[in-house]
């Protein structure tokens, strides 16, 4: 199996009112979010890749465009954790490209969240 992934970047606000006022989550702040989309294949294609990296500029576009600098209860349905951002960002990917097999969602160094579908036997 090969494996490729792509690292992007954007910066946003959100607040996570649904838990207790005194949740550090629960007030107005902000994060340097990072994205890793994962892709695989069991075969590369005729020009050795799993996926052109060019193709996938178009999350970048999406994510510059929809994501960075705005806050993120505004542009998101549910709460805006990190999880819920990983499986939003996956569902936009995989109905672009089928090779995606995961995203991971960073809000900060030491932190991630990851969405990778289970695989049906």
């Amino acid at each position: 199996m090969f494996r490729i992934t792509k690292e992007f970047h954007f910066s946003a606000s959100h607040q996570l009112k649904h838990l207790p006022a005194d949740h550090q989550c629960a007030r107005l702040h902000g994060h340097n979010y990072v994205v890793v989309v994962e892709l695989s294949a069991p075969t590369l294609n005729a020009d050795g890749f799993v996926r052109d990296y060019h193709e996938l500029a178009a999350l970048k576009d999406y994510i510059d465009t929809a994501f960075d600098h705005r806050h993120l209860n505004d542009v998101m349905e549910g709460p805006s954790t990190a999880e819920n951002m990983a499986r939003h960002f996956f569902d936009w990917c995989q109905a672009r490209w089928a090779e995606v097999t995961a995203v991971k969602v960073s809000e900060t160094p030491k932190t991630w969240a990851e969405y990778r579908p289970q695989v049906q036997s």
